[in-house]
């Protein structure tokens, strides 16, 4: 039984890169015209969100979304949530329809294929070069002032130890949505860890809870403010990933 699910999840892991890459090399000419120039970035969204719903349909995921809030289509806002999975970016792109651009580490850009377009649409960032960090500042800014949200994962990466909750918030976003004044949007992934984790032996089709909770508005809000901003984003989090975690062990009762 052991040696079966070895297989399986070989052969699933292979499918998901595959699914990855398949759309991409298919729409290849119409994504090279979409980020030839910034205007295109809009049209090269609205393809990313097919593409991140042919992936989780492919894999057999299927999300369920609560909003405590509609989204406002013209509002920029700063995107943050729990980082367990590189499904959290397709899961990301499927449920926010306000066109983003990520800010995520620099080695995804190897990825084949699909580091092609990743390093060319995201912000990248090296965390241990100081002047890569500070040069998101800039970037961001250009992608704010043309009415874009950004998305960040403020816990840097995904915890090594799998039993953490939800790590500690880096400070980035919350400067960012301070310095331009844009509210700050907090959600919840519930399952992906669970769905798709990085342990390779490891995952399963199947639900993936998402929690979009209130903004956080930033207007009026300084340096002074943004410890307590960040806390409050960082408790929000983790109070919905608690719930999230004891309805799972209520469905095992």
């Amino acid at each position: 039984m052991k040696s079966i699910k070895i297989i399986f999840w070989i052969l699933w892991r292979i499918w998901f890169y595959i699914l990855m890459a398949l759309p991409i090399i298919l729409l290849f000419p119409i994504l090279i015209l979409t980020i030839l120039s910034e205007k295109g970035y809009p049209y090269f969204f609205m393809i990313a969100r097919i593409w991140a719903k042919f992936i989780l349909f492919g894999m057999g995921f299927y999300y369920k979304v609560e909003n405590e809030q509609e989204i406002d289509p013209h509002k920029s806002y700063m995107i943050v949530a729990n980082h367990t999975s590189m499904t959290d970016i397709m899961l990301m792109l499927a449920v926010i329809k306000n066109p983003f651009v990520f800010v995520g580490k620099q080695e995804l850009a190897k990825i084949p294929v699909f580091g092609f377009f990743y390093k060319r649409t995201c912000i990248l960032v090296d965390r241990k070069d100081s002047q890569s960090r500070m040069a998101v500042f800039t970037k961001a800014h250009k992608r704010i002032e043309r009415g874009l949200s950004v998305c960040i994962f403020p816990e840097g990466g995904v915890p090594d130890d799998e039993s953490i909750l939800l790590d500690h918030f880096k400070e980035g976003a919350f400067k960012l949505a301070i310095q331009h004044q844009i509210p700050i949007l907090p959600i919840s992934f519930g399952d992906n860890k669970e769905r798709f984790p990085y342990t390779f032996f490891a995952g399963s089709p199947g639900i993936m809870r998402v929690k979009i909770h209130n903004p956080k508005d930033t207007i009026s809000k300084n340096e002074s403010h943004r410890k307590a901003i960040r806390e409050d984003v960082y408790k929000t989090i983790y109070q919905q990933l608690v719930i999230f975690e004891n309805e799972k062990k209520l469905e095992t009762i």
